[in-house]
């Protein structure tokens, strides 16, 4: 893709989560962050501007579709890619993460060949918003140049 390392920001209640999926995504290069928590997560996306963040639905507390509804909103964070991987399989329940925001979704047990793929198609993703965004701070700054000219 390009020779970035890049970021994901795993949240899931269960640290077993975390570590199968950092098994999964082990040889692909991946900079891998847990939080346990949508709390604590949205704590860290400041500090981490992760590339994609992989988010569990039922967690005590805030749960994902909340979480994914606050990153959403905020305009700092509501570029960032965010794959639901629930155990959850009813159509209403990926209504409710599709509707809340969520970008792709992924059901537990997790696949390791869709994981990935589904991964990388939010890498891609993130990448082209992240140059498109790049152009278009490049066009204002030549356009506020011109103007002062």
């Amino acid at each position: 893709m390009d020779s970035k390392q890049h970021s994901i920001l795993v949240v899931d209640d269960e640290e077993r989560i975390f570590d199968v999926i950092e098994g999964l995504l082990m040889r692909e290069g991946y900079q891998l962050t847990y939080a346990p928590s949508g709390q604590e997560a949205l704590q860290k996306l400041d500090a981490l501007q992760p590339d994609v963040i992989l988010l569990d639905v039922m967690m005590p507390g805030m749960d994902g579709i909340e979480t994914c509804q606050q990153i959403k909103n905020n305009p700092n964070w509501k570029h960032i890619p965010i794959i639901i991987v629930t155990a959850l399989t009813s159509k209403e329940d990926l209504a409710r993460s599709l509707n809340a925001g969520a970008d792709d979704f992924i059901s537990k047990p997790i696949n390791s060949l869709e994981l990935r793929a589904r991964v990388r198609s939010m890498l891609r993703i993130k990448i082209q918003y992240d140059a498109l965004a790049a152009t278009l701070r490049l066009r204002t700054l030549n356009l506020f140049d011109a103007f002062l000219s």
